[in-house]
């Protein structure tokens, strides 16, 4: 694990003095983090000190600030002129951030040598590139860019459920980065990955966790930031280990609104996200369990710049693409995230998104939440649904389907009954015709219990005849 190294000595002793000040002040004043709060995005709580870009490591520039608050400059300006290698250097008062970032960054050549370590010098140019033009060609939807809340009950319960059940570590993927990658520092430890719709490697895996985590993130980001919004990756549930390092960053076009939640950790003191707010300073917000952070990722620069101190820290990363455009002239096309009067939306179709289009739904999104819920019995988000909106229990699929019929396919006896005691139409009929007791007794037998269960409802609500044929599924 990477220690943070002190500051180089003062010069004088009147420098010695100030710092001293300074840096009791800075022990007293970095107990607090800035974090705006659920249900007001601007109640900020300042908390000194304050600082900026190129602060923790380079953002803007390619180097990282030393200008320390004892040098002669800073303590004694009157009599003391500012170098000019100071000019314009924001203030350094997080002590030796150089040393540590310079570390880093040779840690990552040696892992990939001679042939390779200049990669990683590339990947940090391209960082720092992106971190400084892409904000400033973006348009903000938000005032502060970032929010903390807690994720819904009913979505964190299931996701802990899938990380209790999947603890053992010698099941996880090592996750695997290309040459010269930069953004976390898996020369000095492997992150892993645990993938929450992978039911053959992972216990309790499946789509309906996914779906869950995707529709709870999307209400709310587009609740804060009035725009709509399509899911767009969910990598899984991502484990940071002792030492590890996240290096600010702005997220690549079009991920444009994200969310982290916050399933598990282990650790000896937080690990704050740190975030360059619309304002321009840094907020570092720290996260316990069941907490979820709404975040701008096209134009809000966030990382982990700080040494992760513990055993592991398990998030969820969540990405999402807007819906809509700021012209409604096809060949004026500029996606409604991109600021129309910027350099970015003259070249955007040659440098980022060549050509494709961003405002369509996608065909994944077909298939409810409660269908999803259905197929793998998960009554606990089936629950949550129905006490959010009941009527989404029998929301359709293009081919009819609902969640009724999926639970019907799977054999579930309890999700069925959750279903019909909550007002589903137990005659519901796909488009083909067939209804849920067509389904089961056509895949399960007819002397399944579902299929028993399934006939005493139809039998008991009016319907008469016998099952109807299938066909293949």
């Amino acid at each position: 694990m990477r220690t943070r190294r002190c500051a180089p000595s003062p010069p004088s002793a009147a420098a010695a003095a100030a710092a001293s000040l300074f840096f009791f002040f800075l022990l007293v004043s970095c107990a607090s983090v800035t974090t705006p709060v659920e249900g007001n995005a601007q109640d900020v709580e300042h908390a000194p000190p304050e600082y900026g870009v190129d602060v923790s490591i380079p953002m803007h520039y390619d180097t990282v600030s030393t200008n320390y608050p004892w040098l002669p400059h800073n303590v004694d300006p009157d009599n003391h002129p500012t170098p000019p290698e100071y000019d314009g250097m924001p203030l350094q008062p997080l002590g030796d951030r150089k040393s540590y970032y310079d570390d880093l960054i040779d840690g990552c050549r040696k892992h990939w040598g001679e042939k390779d370590g200049h990669l990683c010098d590339e990947s940090e140019k391209e960082r720092v590139r992106m971190s400084r033009e892409q904000p400033r060609n973006m348009k903000n939807f938000t005032e502060t860019g970032f929010l903390k809340i807690r994720c819904p009950d009913a979505v964190y319960t299931v996701l802990k459920r899938f990380w209790d059940n999947n603890r053992d570590e010698s099941k996880w993927v090592e996750e695997q980065w290309s040459k010269g990658y930069t953004y976390v520092n898996y020369w000095d430890e492997p992150s892993y990955m645990v993938n929450v719709e992978d039911s053959h490697n992972f216990v309790g895996g499946g789509l309906s966790i996914k779906r869950a985590v995707w529709d709870a993130a999307k209400s709310t980001l587009e609740e804060w930031t009035g725009q709509t919004l399509k899911a767009s990756s969910l990598y899984g549930i991502r484990v940071y280990k002792g030492g590890h390092f996240l290096a600010p960053h702005v997220d690549r076009l079009p991920l444009v609104s994200s969310a982290i939640i916050n399933v598990d950790q282990d650790l000896d003191e937080p690990w704050p996200i740190e975030v360059i707010g619309h304002d321009g300073r840094a907020h570092n917000v720290t996260m316990e369990p069941g907490d979820m952070v709404l975040y701008e990722s096209h134009s809000i620069i966030h990382g982990r710049p700080f040494a992760m101190k513990g055993r592991y820290f398990a998030n969820i990363f969540v990405h999402f693409a807007p819906l809509g455009k700021e012209s409604t002239e096809e060949e004026d096309y500029v996606p409604n995230f991109v600021a129309t009067d910027s350099l970015e939306a003259r070249s955007y179709w040659e440098r980022q998104l060549a050509g494709e289009r961003y405002d369509e739904e996608d065909a994944e999104e077909d298939h409810s939440l409660a269908q999803l819920a259905a197929q793998e019995g998960e009554i606990i988000l089936l629950e949550d649904v129905a006490r959010r909106n009941a009527t989404e229990l029998s929301l359709q699929d293009r081919n009819g389907w609902q969640a009724i019929h999926e639970a019907a396919r799977a054999g579930n006896v309890d999700v069925a009954k959750f279903l019909l005691d909550h007002g589903v139409d137990v005659n519901a009929r796909t488009i083909t015709g067939h209804t849920a007791l067509d389904i089961a007794s056509e895949m399960l037998g007819r002397g399944h219990p579902l299929v028993s269960y399934l006939r005493s409802e139809t039998n008991g609500r009016g319907r008469r005849g016998s099952e109807k044929e299938m066909p293949d599924l």
